[in-house]
């Protein structure tokens, strides 16, 4: 079933380069934006938990690959099956607790063995394998998760939660100095540390603050539906009379 369907696609593929004049024009570098903003598209269907759009949004993704491998094959440089064997490989590689006779306990055994795997493949820096171009709460908690499977790492939630109180009095100090590159600085190691945080509470700081994000947009479409209602608006009250009506909506 998958093959038959892939096979379309390809197929699809090959005419759309061949006859559109749209597609024949796309380069790997024009649609990089288009991938990326694919890829928000399809993190908003996972935020929303809308399973038709996450459907939607990551054939969307997929015929991202294949334009990607179609370019690539006219380039004489790789195709699709390529890719796929490519990652196949890959997985079957860096699995050997299934493809092979290492033994592991647990998950954090498992990205333990993963991390020194691809360390050897690329001789580099543990760090090396985080993209320079992530968002950067993404980031951090990429850095913060991968030096710690060289054991870079807080023993207690305890520990994290002083040195998120050490970063906000670095920032306070920086604050009274009044030095805006030191409270730059500073600022982000609170934030730094806070993503710290939320990797001991299991929690994803990227979800999370997007949550919080749509919570205060709902929040404050509401209050502006009211302050219309009452036949005002935000514009024309005070920071008192905001409050009141935040307040409200949150009482609701």
């Amino acid at each position: 079933m998958y093959n038959k369907s892939i096979d379309r696609l390809l197929q699809i593929m090959e005419e759309l380069r061949a006859q559109c004049p749209w597609d024949q024009k796309q380069t790997i570098e024009t649609l990089r934006p288009l991938t990326i903003e694919e890829t928000y598209e399809l993190c908003d269907a996972i935020v929303k938990k809308d399973w038709d759009g996450l459907k939607e949004e990551l054939g969307d993704v997929l015929l991202h690959l294949v334009f990607y491998s179609k370019i690539a094959a006219e380039e004489n440089q790789f195709n699709f099956e390529d890719v796929i064997e490519t990652v196949c490989n890959k997985l079957v590689y860096r699995h050997p607790h299934i493809y092979s006779n290492t033994k592991v306990e647990n998950e954090q055994e498992v990205k333990q063995n993963w991390e020194k795997l691809k360390q050897k493949e690329r001789k580099k820096s543990v760090l090396s394998g985080v993209p320079d171009a992530l968002p950067a709460l993404i980031k951090a908690l990429r850095i913060q998760d991968k030096s710690k499977q060289v054991g870079f790492e807080w023993d207690t939630t305890a520990q994290v939660q002083a040195k998120v109180t050490e970063e906000l009095a670095e920032l306070q100090e920086a604050m009274d100095e009044g030095d805006q590159t030191h409270i730059e600085e500073e600022f982000g190691d609170v934030l730094f540390s806070l993503v710290n945080l939320a990797r001991f509470l299991k929690v994803d700081p990227e979800l999370a603050l997007e949550r919080t994000n749509r919570k205060f947009i709902e929040r404050f479409s509401k209050m502006e539906e009211i302050a219309s209602q009452r036949g005002s608006s935000l514009l024309d009250m005070n920071l008192e009379e905001m409050d009141a009506l935040w307040n409200l909506v949150k009482s609701k």
